[in-house]
């Protein structure tokens, strides 16, 4: 486990994973501010490729900063920067999940030139202003409808929208993250609080954290290769979403994997392994 220093002197971890011959793909994690340890291998993408692994500050194994305003999204690109300079690349691939995709498409647009491949998996549309609107999402959810537990989920959907959540309403909204809410999905979901700095989250998100017209502009300076991979059933990075992403740059693809979510790793492993293990490979 390599530890190195952020330039304001932070010491962050990055996990080393994997084989290969090639150098190892940075890895984001999302969350926002979780630490790396959801990712696991990806499904089996280690096997084909190393994988580098990075806590963002103040999560996992990587220490908080002395100044809480750089857990801004904005405020880390300079921490995979110096990630790169220490593990000696010059040009590497890059891989961002969810709140992770966000840093990762920041850093491209302020690094371009740093970059051999780029995969979004999952990618939160904030850094470039696109949504989903809230009509899209509900249909989207309502593919759902025959589970088991869609009815508590919808309710507790409805308690997030309006602001009023409690603890209870995102514990029943948790299988809508999952293509199969099995004992897998719930191991992966029960250890999210251990992973997550709640404090940190607030912040990676807060005013200021993007700038979403300069970052579309920036990304079409990407000379990189590019995977946006979303699963089919995402109310988050909604299949459309991963289309509008994917247009942004000059060499990009968008993937959809049937019947997956947010962790599309773990809703269909083969099928994830073959689109992002191949891309990388």
């Amino acid at each position: 486990m390599p530890i190195f220093s952020a330039p304001d002197g932070t010491a962050l971890a990055c996990h080393l994973s994997g084989s290969g011959a090639e150098p190892p793909v940075v890895c984001l994690p999302g969350g926002p501010m979780r630490a790396g340890g959801y990712l696991g291998d990806l499904g089996g993408v280690s096997a084909r490729r190393r994988l580098a692994v990075l806590d963002l500050r103040g999560t996992g194994d990587s220490e908080p900063p002395a100044d809480p305003a750089t857990y801004r999204c904005d405020r880390q690109v300079e921490d995979v920067e110096a990630l790169r300079k220490h593990l000696g690349l010059e040009r590497f691939d890059l891989l961002g999940h969810s709140a992770g995709a966000s840093l990762a498409v920041r850093y491209a647009a302020r690094y371009p030139q740093r970059l051999s491949r780029l995969a979004l998996i999952a990618p939160s549309p904030r850094a470039v202003g696109f949504d989903v609107p809230s009509g899209e999402r509900r249909r989207i959810m309502a593919r759902r409808t025959g589970e088991p537990w869609f009815a508590a989920a919808a309710a507790a959907y409805e308690a997030i929208a309006a602001k009023k959540a409690t603890r209870a309403d995102w514990a029943a909204f948790a299988p809508l993250y999952y293509g199969r809410w099995d004992a897998a999905a719930r191991r992966h979901q029960a250890g999210e609080p251990g992973q997550r700095n709640g404090t940190a989250a607030r912040i990676y998100n807060s005013a200021g954290a993007f700038e979403p017209e300069a970052t579309r502009a920036a990304l079409g300076a990407v000379t990189a290769s590019v995977l946006v991979l979303a699963g089919e059933l995402d109310w988050i990075a909604s299949p459309t979403v991963a289309a509008r992403f994917a247009a942004l740059f000059p060499d990009a693809e968008a993937v959809v994997l049937p019947g997956a979510v947010h962790y599309p790793w773990l809703d269909d492993a083969p099928a994830f392994v073959s689109a992002v293990g191949g891309f990388l490979a």
